[in-house]
């Protein structure tokens, strides 16, 4: 490996020996970084390598922060859930779709209650149909073993 394709700022691409890149990037206090060591001749460039380090760390810091992760808040009714706990648990399920979070309602059904899936399915439509103009229904109910599930997304964008 005599000789190196050379690429950067103050310099004129070309073929160069590797003596000769090696004294470009000292005078101008830069470093040699090889990019493509599989090319023939090898591709290298004259950058400031810490700043290059310092600069993709900031970008990548950047899009985690731009970046926003969904969270799912539970609400657990039972097949036969009355009016007042219905209302209350509904109140809690519009807080957390406000806050732009994603619910997951379930009925969970004990014992012999799974004999009352439709009820449990009435009760989920009842609550997506309450909560229509604050969150769209993801899934519709689904019964997985003895809990019927349903996914409502906010319609509130997350900041």
């Amino acid at each position: 490996m005599a000789e190196v394709r050379l690429v950067g700022e103050n310099i004129e691409p070309g073929v160069y020996k590797i003596a000769d890149a090696l004294r470009f990037a000292e005078e101008q206090e830069v470093d040699l970084v090889e990019i493509s060591p599989n090319a023939a001749p090898p591709v290298c460039k004259l950058m400031d390598y810490g700043k290059f380090l310092y600069q993709q760390k900031k970008r990548e810091k950047e899009l985690k922060a731009k970046s926003s992760q969904v969270v799912i808040k539970e609400i657990r009714f039972g097949p036969q859930t009355d009016e007042h706990d219905y209302e209350f648990k509904k109140k809690n399920a519009l807080k957390f779709l406000q806050e732009g979070a994603k619910l997951k309602a379930f009925v969970f059904f004990k014992g012999r209650s799974i004999i009352y899936k439709e009820q449990g399915q009435i009760l989920l439509l009842r609550l997506a149909q309450d909560l229509e103009e604050f969150g769209k229904v993801e899934s519709m109910p689904v019964l997985e073993g003895k809990r019927m599930i349903m996914y409502i997304a906010s319609k509130k964008k997350t900041k």
